[in-house]
């Protein structure tokens, strides 16, 4: 692969990490703030249910470590609890 090519890869691929891992740090923020403001049971099992599931994702498609997402997951359940 030419320099140049491996380049546009390597910004496409860039591009794609940042966005899924903000993603996963603002459902994370979403649920322990419904976590924290004791909000209706519902509401916090949705956005702790969306959180696991795209680190989920992250984690399958490289962009988490599989640990790491296993890490902050537990982390999670811990304050659910």
């Amino acid at each position: 692969m030419s320099s140049a090519k491996a380049l546009r890869v390597s910004n496409k691929k860039r591009a794609r990490n940042i966005s899924v891992k903000s993603k996963v740090k603002n459902l994370i923020k979403t649920a322990r703030l419904n976590i924290e403001s004791n909000d209706s049971d519902e509401n916090i099992s949705n956005s702790v249910k969306d959180a696991i599931k795209n680190l989920d994702k992250a984690a399958q498609k490289g962009v988490l470590h599989k640990k790491n997402a296993s890490r902050r997951k537990s982390r999670l359940m811990k304050s659910l609890k």
